[in-house]
């Protein structure tokens, strides 16, 4: 069963159509812009995360090609929150792509252009690796599960994404500390930005969430190994990293230039791990070339 519900987001002066789509798993909340070929874009998973939040800047240049789509991961927004056991049984990519491939089917979208940052990107290749006759392009910044790092692990942006939830709880100190990891230049994200984002985080169903799902991270020892079926990435692939990403760091991209078969890679220098927002411009124009290219 899909709701849906079209509201104005002033923030990105557009049109968004919100849907509530019940799977077998629970309730995914999508929200949608524009027309033309479908693009789903799935955020990434740090505290106050969210379809809209993330991709929100990127609508107004994106929604005047595609059929922009904006789901809420589990565990995420308004979607439904996976429990202790669900994360026992399965990892939360595991769950997320289940969730996603039905939560499309209830929207009526069979084959689409796939964009993923981060945990986003690790449910994206994934998704592109179990459903390759779905995917037509694929674009994917600094995923998560793809990428054999040269450094330690937990990385600087993982450890502050995990901790930030721990000890004395949130604060907004707190989230201007784990910006500043995500970024390369915090200046450009005032106060206005922390704070949005620290509201965003509270909601008491999240954080219970967070906490099952940092435990179940630890417990599996990190994000599903995908980079051993790279290979099984049939749809042309747009590689986005900033070299100063300190979260999924760019030294560990090498596999998945050798192993993904059709593959380019763009490094953005002075950027870090949004790259969607620090080259905001560049990102928005750089993904549509390559995804209409044979359009």
């Amino acid at each position: 069963m899909t709701t849906a519900d079209t509201t104005a987001d002033p923030a990105a002066d557009i049109s968004l159509t919100e849907h509530r789509v019940e799977t077998s798993l629970g309730a995914i909340h999508v929200a949608e812009a524009g027309d033309g070929p479908p693009l789903v874009m799935l955020h990434g998973g740090g505290p106050g995360a969210s379809g809209v939040s993330n991709y929100r800047q990127n609508l107004p240049a994106l929604a005047r090609h595609f059929r922009v789509v904006l789901p809420d991961q589990p565990g995420f927004g308004a979607s439904y929150r996976p429990t202790e056991s669900d994360l026992d049984a399965r990892s939360i990519t595991q769950i997320t792509v289940d969730a996603l491939v039905q939560a499309l089917d209830g929207l009526g979208i069979d084959r689409f252009h796939l964009l993923g940052n981060s945990l986003g990107g690790a449910a994206a290749i994934a998704l592109a690796q179990a459903h390759p006759e779905r995917v037509t392009r694929l674009v994917l910044m600094a995923p998560g599960g793809g990428w054999l790092p040269f450094g330690p692990t937990p990385t600087e942006g993982q450890k502050a994404m995990f901790s930030y939830f721990n000890g004395a709880g949130p604060s907004e100190k707190k989230m201007a500390s784990f910006i500043r990891t995500m970024v390369f230049d915090h200046k450009q994200f005032g106060e206005d930005v922390v704070r949005a984002r620290y509201e965003a985080s509270l909601d008491e169903s999240h954080v219970e969430f967070y906490h099952r799902y940092n435990a179940a991270f630890a417990k599996r020892h990190g994000m599903d190994p995908l980079w051993r079926d790279l290979h099984k990435i049939k749809a042309p692939t747009l590689l986005l990293w900033g070299r100063d990403d300190r979260t999924i760091t760019f030294d560990g991209a090498q596999i998945m230039l050798k192993q993904i078969r059709d593959v380019q890679l763009h490094v953005f220098g002075r950027c870090g791990h949004w790259v969607q927002l620090e080259r905001q411009g560049e990102f928005d124009r750089m993904v549509a070339d390559f995804l209409v290219a044979d359009a």
